[in-house]
């Protein structure tokens, strides 16, 4: 079953305001219940009944509970590319310390807000393979763009990573904040000190990519 969302434009913008805020509570509904129940216990008839809206409302903007999913994950990668400014590479003016500040600060805000959600996906990628390929691909383009901006500083001669392995490098920086902000127990233990794992984030990645010395 295809998603119809996109027909509500047809009816001008009486429909349109509705449609919004149907498709919005269905969202919100899924963020709520997320706070209650892990995602593999929700279900279509829950997620509507939450949202005031009939299970043929669902499906007029949604294929599944997943397709919500994937729509507040992309509202989150919107939202991450915009305070980062579309991961743009290191300003004129703006300095290393700036820059991880801008790029780990910025997913932190980014990871707070989409809470629950954020914990939700990551701890159901183990066991669930829908939601494990979904962030894989919101990973891979995160991580395009981090690499793009990191190789160019080496070419100019600005950065000096700890290793020549830039890929590798940044999926590893780039994982390892996505574990900590959403607090995984394996990278965080019983530290409830969130600021305090962002500070460290910002050190981790400021000594990965400038911190090799000149080559």
């Amino acid at each position: 079953m295809t998603s119809h969302a996109e027909n509500s434009d047809a009816g001008g913008p009486a429909t349109r305001r509705r449609g919004d805020k149907h498709r919005q509570a269905i969202m919100s509904a899924v963020r709520d219940l997320l706070e209650e129940k892990p995602f593999g216990e929700l279900s279509v008839s829950s997620i509507s009944q939450r949202a005031g809206v009939a299970r043929s409302g669902f499906y007029f903007y949604f294929d599944s509970k997943y397709a919500v999913l994937a729509a507040i994950v992309a509202e989150a990668t919107e939202e991450l590319e915009e305070l980062t400014q579309y991961f743009a590479p290191r300003q004129p003016g703006e300095s290393p310390e700036e820059f991880a500040k801008r790029m780990v600060g910025s997913a932190a805000v980014v990871y707070a807000h989409n809470d629950p959600v954020m914990t939700a996906c990551n701890a159901a990628r183990y066991t669930d393979a829908e939601i494990r390929d979904m962030l894989q691909q919101q990973f891979e383009v995160v991580l395009r763009d981090i690499v793009a901006v990191v190789e160019a500083e080496i070419e100019a001669g600005t950065a000096h990573p700890i290793s020549d392995d830039i890929p590798t490098l940044v999926r590893t920086l780039v994982g390892t904040t996505s574990l900590m902000l959403t607090g995984d127990p394996v990278f965080v233990g019983d530290d409830e000190d969130g600021d305090r794992r962002v500070r460290l984030l910002e050190q981790l990645w400021l000594n990965s990519l400038w911190g090799g010395g000149p080559k």
